[in-house]
């Protein structure tokens, strides 16, 4: 198994591991060893005052509307290239918020952790929680462990939601799309999908790929600095960015075109998608948003990515059209156009 991430890890674990090596039902049953395990990893890790009060959850105080969402991840192997089933899970609920206009403030972590798993591993696991939760400026305010027997799961499952305040006067909602809009992605597709595959297959290519597994937090708030005039924002995560649009086609009954000489993909990519047969438009990604927005504020939407790390190698991939409501077509680099459908099932299971 891979296990390198792009975070630091302190190897010692707080939990007394001379004792318990690895995770075992007791502690999941409320007890001693419970309270040990919370005490000592997930409280060292996670402290923050709405946390540390001990409530069986979290007492908050916020106005205006709100933002809410809930999600789980199942990832296999929970340790890739660019990531770890814990930072995922973080970067996944914050960027779930963005894409409802929300400010990220707090989020929930439940874990079901499978009887047998190493102590070890569960500490790079809620260190790489930690990490991407002060990186974002978030907190973790509440949570749930529970043990089941080997064999019941399969090393660890985290839950988690989210809550974060919607910016004054944005209104985005997949039905506000309307022809005119251009759309933009922050960067480079397919990066997590292939990243997943690579580690889970033991396949090498020249270069490592990566997962771009990423809170966008902060560049939501450099767009919003630019213009509050956005339209819908999605992160094409399972189902690539075919499923993103095509959703948002049909809910917003317009049309939509892309041009493929315009789709960010790194080389290493295309080729890894060409060796495995596999669509990149079909992919998962965890660092990207696809953002929708009047033409009229295009370029400065565009520029305002740009000037963020995570933006760099954003680009205008299409528009949307009063024609063909409800389908995405592809206009492919020799000419010709395709329609682009949603997926009918997964090319790759357990991606996130």
């Amino acid at each position: 198994m891979n296990k390198k991430t792009h975070m630091n890890f302190d190897p010692a674990c707080p939990v007394p591991i001379t004792n318990y090596d690895r995770v075992t039902l007791a502690h999941g049953g409320g007890g001693s060893l419970s309270n040990q395990l919370i005490e000592k990893m997930f409280l060292k890790e996670f402290s923050n005052p709405l946390l540390d009060e001990g409530h069986d959850g979290a007492i908050l105080e916020l106005k205006g509307p709100l933002a809410f969402t809930t999600d789980s991840f199942v990832v296999h192997p929970i340790f890739f290239p660019g990531g770890t089933i814990g930072d995922l899970a973080v970067n996944g609920t914050i960027n779930d918020l963005v894409c409802c206009g929300a400010i990220p403030k707090f989020i929930s972590v439940g874990m079901i952790i499978e009887e047998g798993f190493p102590m070890k591993d569960l500490w790079m696991v809620v260190q790489s929680m930690g990490a991407a939760a002060r990186n974002a400026g978030v907190q973790i305010v509440t949570g749930d462990t529970k043990v089941v027997e080997k064999g019941k799961g399969d090393q660890i499952f985290i839950n988690t939601s989210g809550i974060g305040t919607i910016a004054e006067g944005l209104e985005i909602s997949p039905r506000r799309c309307q022809p005119g809009d251009r759309i933009i992605i922050n960067g480079n597709i397919a990066e997590h999908g292939v990243s997943i595959m690579s580690s889970r297959e033991g396949l090498e290519f020249e270069t490592s790929i990566q997962s771009d597994s990423a809170a966008l937090n902060g560049l939501f708030v450099d767009v919003l600095d630019s213009t509050k005039d956005i339209h819908v924002m999605r992160d094409p995560t399972r189902g690539g960015m075919s499923s993103a649009l095509n959703e948002i086609a049909k809910t917003s009954r317009t049309g939509i075109e892309i041009e493929e000489q315009d789709i960010p993909i790194s080389s290493e990519v295309q080729g890894a998608c060409e060796i495995l047969g596999l669509d990149p438009l079909y992919i998962a990604n965890e660092g990207k948003i696809l953002f929708f927005v009047p033409q009229s504020v295009c370029d400065t939407v565009l520029a305002a990515i740009r000037r963020h790390p995570l933006g760099r190698k954003a680009a205008i991939i299409g528009k949307v059209t009063k024609e063909r409501p409800g389908l995405v077509r592809l206009k492919t680099q020799i000419g010709s156009t395709r329609i682009v459908d949603m997926i009918s099932g997964e090319q790759l299971p357990r991606i996130c």
